[in-house]
């Protein structure tokens, strides 16, 4: 008994989740009937399953544009000369070839 009530669960919500997508595809075929269903989805940051599935992506809606151009930061705009210093190397001092092999054998 409990095996069968389990099967018609399974078959409930294989029908449900279909009908879902169904109707999600339907609405992004149809730009005004998403409308109808949601009022603000003709602004830029509304996201669901319907705008996802217009987009081509599931992992996130595509964003909209940028509205204000970027303000440069104004501490920032003096840039001092830069002047050179010579630092030496801390390889020099290593004595790197101390125990090379001889150079007669």
């Amino acid at each position: 008994m409990l095996a069968r009530s389990n099967k018609y669960g399974r078959a409930f919500v294989a029908a449900f989740v279909s009908a879902a997508f169904l109707c999600a595809l339907v609405l992004s075929a149809s730009s005004q009937l998403h409308q109808r269903v949601h009022r603000d989805a003709n602004r830029v940051e509304h996201t669901c399953a319907v705008t996802m599935i217009t987009s081509g992506s599931y992992d996130h809606a595509a964003h909209g544009p940028l509205v204000s151009a970027p303000v440069s930061a104004l501490p920032f705009f003096d840039i001092p000369a830069l002047t050179s210093c010579w630092v030496q190397s801390p390889f020099l001092g290593a004595r790197i070839f101390e125990h090379a092999p001889p150079s007669h054998s």
